[in-house]
């Protein structure tokens, strides 16, 4: 059997296009072998050692979930109305006079929500890109997720760790 790995930096792979994530790392990886042999594969099997210090074990997509970006994601664009409130002024006069409570300046713009039909589309692609588990015939690839929230620049070693049903293989990843 051949086990295969690649880094992937913050970025997920999908067939849909790269999404992002700022608290994860992640690895593709594939086992190859014989036709029709198979192999029983969890993300449990997996760790992630960085820099040379303790391994990092690998999480559920599910946990990923929560910090995935589609970089190529742009929010609409505001309807502008003028309302006059009970204050008088309009929304725009009243936006410039919203205070930041702790007395620091204007308060920041609430971040954009995403609609729950991208955020729907975007944890299926992740789902479908992830290494599936259970028992699987070869050959089966698919993501690896580690939390890992730095910058990849101080990332200067990688070492993949499986210890499954295959065996136990490390192999160093370029960072």
């Amino acid at each position: 059997m051949t086990i295969a790995a690649e880094f992937q930096g913050h970025s997920i792979p999908t067939a849909k296009g790269n999404l992002t994530t700022e608290d994860y790392l992640v690895v593709e990886t594939g086992f190859f072998g014989p036709p029709g042999e198979r192999i029983r594969l969890s993300f449990d099997d997996f760790t992630l050692r960085i820099n040379g210090k303790k391994a990092v074990p690998s999480q559920p997509y599910g946990a990923v979930l929560g910090s995935v970006k589609d970089p190529e994601w742009q929010p609409p664009e505001p309807e502008k109305t003028k309302i006059s409130g009970i204050f008088g002024g309009d929304d725009e006069q009243q936006e410039k006079e919203k205070i930041d409570p702790r007395g620091e300046g204007k308060m920041p713009p609430f971040p954009p929500k995403i609609p729950i039909e991208v955020q729907r589309a975007m944890a299926q692609s992740v789902h479908r890109a992830t290494l599936p588990e259970g028992d699987r015939a070869l050959p089966v690839a698919g993501l690896v997720f580690f939390p890992y929230s730095g910058k990849t620049e101080k990332l200067h070693t990688l070492e993949l760790i499986y210890s499954g049903a295959a065996g136990k293989v490390t192999l160093t990843l370029e960072p």
